[in-house]
């Protein structure tokens, strides 16, 4: 999970996914990547029972590349700390990987339920189709939501992706190079909820040409 300044969702999420786990009676770890919190998230997603690991440089990409750097699983699951996701899911999104069915899952909130006003418009109706859209016909991939936050996939499918993007395109990357190594993608779809508290983090104007520019 990344984390900046997440301090009224942060804790919910980290017991949440310990949770999801512990009824899928699954060994695993729960790493929160700090990205310059200066709200406390740090100490209260460690008190929920968190490896807490700190990354400087700010970025969305960069926190996940930290993060990835520490986990030690065969599957790794991938959230948002806000309170957007719901980590109950984790069960959906492993199953595929156990069963042999997938190597990369992934989230669709267009396909799922995304609560009112939890996505602001130009987002849910323009943005992110339009990218998806862009993204599907350069690389011949059939992705309804391609910037869904949530997703797992195997450790060996993330040693050939090369990841190495540092923000927000860090999403698009992902399945950009999911689809060129020849990875099983498959979609779950899921809600999309209200961040709890804190601050959005994307940027319209300045993440959205970061997309376009890095699926050009």
């Amino acid at each position: 999970m990344p984390c900046l300044n997440e301090a009224g969702s942060v804790g919910r999420c980290v017991s949440t996914a310990r949770e999801a786990l512990e009824k899928l009676q699954l060994d695993g770890e729960i790493i929160v990547v700090d990205n310059g919190s200066t709200d406390g998230s740090a100490e209260i997603a460690r008190k929920h029972g968190a490896k807490v690991v700190h990354e400087p440089r700010q970025g969305y990409g960069n926190a996940y590349l930290r993060g990835f750097q520490e986990a030690k699983g065969e599957i790794i699951v991938m959230g948002d700390a806000d309170g957007t996701y719901s980590f109950e899911l984790i069960p959906e999104f492993i199953k595929p990987i156990l069963n042999g069915e997938a190597d990369f899952v992934i989230g669709s909130r267009l396909r799922g339920n995304i609560l009112s006003g939890a996505m602001p418009w130009l987002h849910r109706y323009i943005g992110n189709p339009l990218l998806t859209k862009i993204l599907n016909l350069l690389f011949g991939s059939s992705i309804s939501d391609a910037h869904c936050g949530m997703r797992a996939l195997k450790k060996d499918a993330l040693e050939k992706m090369g990841l190495k993007t540092s923000g927000m395109e860090f999403a698009s990357e992902m399945v950009i190079k999911a689809v060129k190594s020849g990875l099983r993608i498959k979609e779950v779809p899921i809600a999309y909820y209200h961040r709890e508290s804190g601050k959005p983090k994307l940027h319209s104007t300045i993440d959205g040409w970061r997309h376009v520019r890095f699926i050009a």
